[in-house]
């Protein structure tokens, strides 16, 4: 194909072949040579002059450096007149190569005679050749460093992969089949041993904390206990107890509903709790005619539906109509859905009524609330009798504190445990323990399909109830010396001979209403455990420091009681449960960092000082400012004295 190509050019053009011949000073060859090699089909009839080289005197028959080519007349003409590419080049160099042998020879045409040629010059790449034609001026070209091993290698893979695709077909099954060689090459038998750290707040870990800090804690001696807390409480504006109902006019919500509508209140009815079981009516737990009394002005309040309504419901209260009433309604709900029913019923019921008012509510009917709340409700005369005795049993129990003592509400019932669903130290007895508990409180609710229960999860977040321990270890952090007085308000605690054990050591003065009181004293409530938790509640509230360790309405409540008795101030420890998780999990940490944290800890309870109520608020928990009137510093010390 080359061939008929040159064959035909050079016969489409004759003339520019014969141009290219004379610019090299021969004249055209056959047409037979000219196929062959173009720049060889003219004879080359001039030769060069001769130039001597070396020293002077000397002649020396060395080549001359190699002749610019590319710049010359002979060049340019067969670059007008030559096709295209790379072969062009390579017909250059052809022909400088014979325009050089020529010009050592002694003369004539072809060069012939007895002298040999010299061997040819290395070829030069048209690559190299064009850089240096451009960088050098025309006047030789630059050659490229050679290359070292390591490039060329590299150089060759690359050309191998990119040139033959089918390898990536072929490069996972190397992959699989070094992988199965190198498996082969392992024991069946050894299984890969992987060690871990347990989860944050898998593995209940307060009980080694405390033998290994039990040594520093005890020769601890730095514990400032009652004498310094909250002792920047006293402020030179303090709230005092102001309800005032002249304005317009669970048990509060009810009170304050009824007086919205102006209907008249039945006395509330307990419902029996599968989890309590407490058949107490209201008389057995508060005050009923004190009750009556309180809001006598402002609710009309009965003891039982009068006969001649119940007659029209067949004296059955099942068949009054139960109006269901939504979660946290406004008292406006009230008005436009429930009174045109009661018109209409003239007795109606609400089952059940726990948090069926909005806590963002006019005035008048938090004021209300407040009255019902803070003076109406007052526990009945042998609860309050016996609470009394137990509040001056404490006090004498702490007179090394001026008859001080700390209150804590502790939860670590069996069924506070079981549905926290938390891991203690109990092993598989508290696991099967814990099961049985939920399925009798909460049938099927911890087993439905898909729920999943991360115990650890649980704990880290807070969760979990604090155990007798770890409150012991935070009270002891917080300050409070192994002499301090503590009453502990509970139920049953769970496993109390082994949970119990290490609060007794580190507070050998811990009381209960068990240790404080008779037999015979508690024989008429210890069944009842709303009449048990209503004696706790009195001794917690005229305690100097009320410790909460756990959620509920007894804290809830507890707390803004406090605040309205106190000052505004709740004097109450609400620990950060997500902290002391994270605390008593650590187990590298010394005694100084624990009680540096609950130290601080302790402080921010104690900064806390007086609270005001924020929007959604319970105004149970923060009395201020509905049910409480600003008193500055100089009002309380005149009362005081007058009294």
């Amino acid at each position: 194909m080359r061939f008929e190509t040159a064959r035909a050019n050079r016969a489409r053009d004759p003339q520019r072949h014969r141009v290219a011949c004379a610019a090299l000073g021969g004249s055209p060859r056959s047409p037979d040579t000219a196929l062959l090699d173009p720049l060889t089909a003219c004879h080359h009839a001039v030769s060069l002059p001769r130039k001597e080289y070396g020293h002077a005197g000397e002649a020396s028959t060395s080549p001359p450096p190699p002749h610019d080519f590319e710049s010359s007349p002979v060049a340019r003409s067969i670059d007008r007149g030559w096709p295209s590419g790379s072969r062009r080049i390579d017909r250059w160099s052809t022909a400088m190569q014979h325009h050089a042998y020529n010009r050592l020879g002694s003369g004539g045409a072809g060069g012939g005679g007895g002298t040999p040629s010299p061997p040819a010059s290395p070829r030069r790449s048209p690559r190299i050749h064009r850089r240096g034609g451009k960088t050098g001026g025309g006047r030789g070209a630059t050659l490229a460093p050679p290359r070292t091993l390591a490039q060329r290698m590299a150089w060759m893979l690359l050309s191998l992969l990119l040139r033959r695709q089918a390898i990536f077909l072929f490069a996972p099954l190397l992959y699989v089949a070094a992988m199965i060689f190198y498996m082969g090459t392992l024991p069946l038998d050894s299984v890969p041993r992987i060690i871990s750290r347990p989860a944050p707040g898998s593995v209940y870990r307060s009980p080694m904390l405390y033998e290994r800090l039990r040594a520093d804690m005890e020769a601890d001696n730095s514990s400032d206990g009652l004498a310094t807390v909250w002792k920047h409480s006293f402020k030179d504006d303090r709230w005092r107890p102001c309800i005032n109902t002249s304005a317009d006019g669970k048990i509060c919500n009810a009170v304050a509903v009824a007086r919205y509508l102006n209907a008249t209140l039945i006395i509330p009815y307990f419902p029996y709790h599968s989890i309590w079981r407490d058949p107490s009516k209201f008389n057995d737990i508060y005050d009923k005619d004190h009750f009556i009394s309180t809001l006598i002005n402002e609710v009309r309040v009965v003891d039982k539906v009068p006969e001649f309504l119940m007659e029209r419901f067949g004296n059955n209260m099942s068949n009054v109509f139960n109006f269901k009433i939504k979660a946290w309604s406004s008292i406006q709900y009230y008005k436009d859905a429930v009174l045109p029913k009661l018109a209409e019923e003239k007795l109606i019921r609400f089952s059940p009524f726990a948090n069926r008012l909005s806590f963002n509510a006019p005035s008048a009917v938090q004021r209300l609330r407040c009255l019902a709340n803070f003076e109406a409700l007052r526990f009945s005369n042998p609860i309050t009798t016996l609470a009394e005795k137990l509040v001056s049993r404490m006090k004498e129990h702490s007179v090394d504190n001026n008859g001080r003592y700390i209150a804590v509400h502790l939860r670590f019932e069996e069924d506070m445990v079981a549905f926290s669903c938390c891991i203690f130290d109990g092993g598989e007895e508290e696991k099967q323990d814990m099961i049985a508990a939920r399925e009798r409180g909460w049938r099927g609710k911890f087993t439905k399909p898909g729920r999943i229960i991360r115990p650890g999860a649980i704990r880290i977040n807070g969760k979990c109830p604090l155990t007798p321990l770890e409150v012991g270890l935070m009270l002891r952090g917080m300050g409070f010396s192994n002499d301090t007085a503590i009453y502990l308000a509970s139920g049953k605690i769970y496993k109390a001979e082994k949970t119990m054990a290490p609060l007794l050591e580190m507070f050998p003065l811990l009381q209960t209403k068990e240790t404080l009181a008779s037999a015979e004293e508690l024989a008429p409530f210890k069944n009842y455990s709303s009449r048990m938790a209503a004696i706790d509640y009195n001794v917690c509230l005229h305690s100097e420091v009320f410790v909460s360790t756990q959620g509920g309405n007894f804290p809830q409540i507890l707390i803004g009681h406090r605040r309205y008795l106190y000052g505004g101030h709740s004097k109450t420890i609400k620990p950060d449960k997500r902290k002391l998780a994270l605390l008593f999990d650590n187990p590298n940490i010394g005694w100084k960092s624990v009680k540096r944290q609950l130290l601080n800890m302790r402080a921010h309870s104690d900064a806390k000082g007086i609270e005001m109520k924020r929007p959604n608020d319970s105004i149970y928990s923060y009395p201020c400012p509905d049910c409480m009137c600003l008193s500055n510093k100089t009002e309380i010390l005149r009362s005081s004295s007058v009294r």
